[in-house]
């Protein structure tokens, strides 16, 4: 009788004081710490590469002449030759061409923002950096499936729906790299 005492208080006690798979998970051999609730860190590998580029041309003609030229005499006296001439000409050409490249590849931790009805998971995350008084910002945020977590709960950029990702600096050589007043002012009237 002792033995079937014995036994039940220990399966009410598992019931009762059972182990959090979740809390316990570092400790086994066969989980994977991936990131599944609200506030879980996340690890983005932002691995980004953009190419753009646009060409465009114009052009527009148009031209006119109109002439008039007379020439005679009375009797023996001359009459001076005249001629007119009058034409107009407008021509127009215009080109244009801009290319844009660019490429970022970064390191993110990111938390878990919400958890969505499917199991998705919203992500936000951000770093700055700053070197010699120049800081860069780089902010991102989207949506990804705890499927495209990796076991080293990390994921790739290019797998994170509705992405937004943001790569803004400020020092010196963004100030640099602005027009100056005068350019602007010129810019501006012209």
């Amino acid at each position: 009788m002792k033995r079937i005492y014995v036994l039940m208080f220990i399966l009410c006690a598992t019931v009762l004081f059972g182990q959090n798979m979740r809390k316990n998970s570092q400790l086994s051999l066969f989980a994977d710490n991936k990131a599944v609730e609200k506030g879980d860190a996340v690890t983005i590998l932002v691995i980004e590469s953009t190419r753009a580029s646009n060409n465009s041309e114009t052009s527009a003609g148009r031209k006119s002449d109109l002439g008039l030229s007379a020439s005679g005499s009375v009797g023996q006296s001359a009459i001076p030759n005249t001629q007119l001439n009058l034409g107009t000409n407008n021509d127009f050409k215009g080109s244009g061409s801009t290319s844009t490249t660019g490429m970022i590849s970064t390191k993110i931790s990111a938390v878990v923002d919400t958890v969505l009805a499917n199991g998705n998971l919203v992500i936000r995350g951000s770093k700055k950096i700053s070197i010699n008084g120049e800081e860069q910002t780089i902010n991102i945020k989207g949506v990804i499936r705890s499927t495209d977590i990796m076991p080293d709960n990390s994921v790739y950029s290019f797998k994170i729906s509705d992405a937004e990702i943001s790569f803004e600096g400020n020092g010196m050589i963004d100030s640099s790299q602005k027009p100056g007043l005068l350019t602007k002012l010129f810019h501006w009237l012209f």
